[in-house]
């Protein structure tokens, strides 16, 4: 049985044992990343919280109704396209802020002291 000319240590040049060796300590690194490199926690966390999606889509509609009033202002709308638009982003503008609002409700936590009963009040 004769091996390739590639497999006889012979036919190998100083060159092609170092692609070689190349070539494996690549396939070794890659398989280290691969399998024992583990994830960093902060790497899999989402990185905005519902509440920052709200504020940014908050932030968003004030600022295409300011953009709608200087526009209408400027001539660009008539008035009940102007009205419509305006209706329907203070809509959405209202539930973003209710949803808001129910987010930080949620996440409002009172110290230990500070919870008074109504008896409590009404001897102060």
């Amino acid at each position: 049985m004769t091996l390739p000319v590639f497999f006889a240590a012979s036919a190998m040049t100083t060159a092609d044992i170092a692609v070689l060796g190349a070539c494996l300590a690549l396939l070794f690194a890659t398989g280290i990343f691969v399998f024992l490199i583990q994830p960093d926690a902060s790497d899999l966390a989402p990185h905005r919280s519902k509440l920052d999606q709200l504020m940014e889509r908050r932030d968003t509609l004030y600022d295409n109704l300011r953009d709608l009033r200087f526009e209408f202002r400027s001539g660009k709308y008539a008035e009940n396209d102007y009205e419509a638009m305006k209706t329907t982003l203070e809509n959405e503008t209202a539930l973003v802020l209710a949803e808001i609002e129910q987010v930080t409700e949620s996440q409002v936590r009172r110290p230990r002291g500070a919870k008074q009963t109504a008896a409590q009040r009404g001897a102060q």
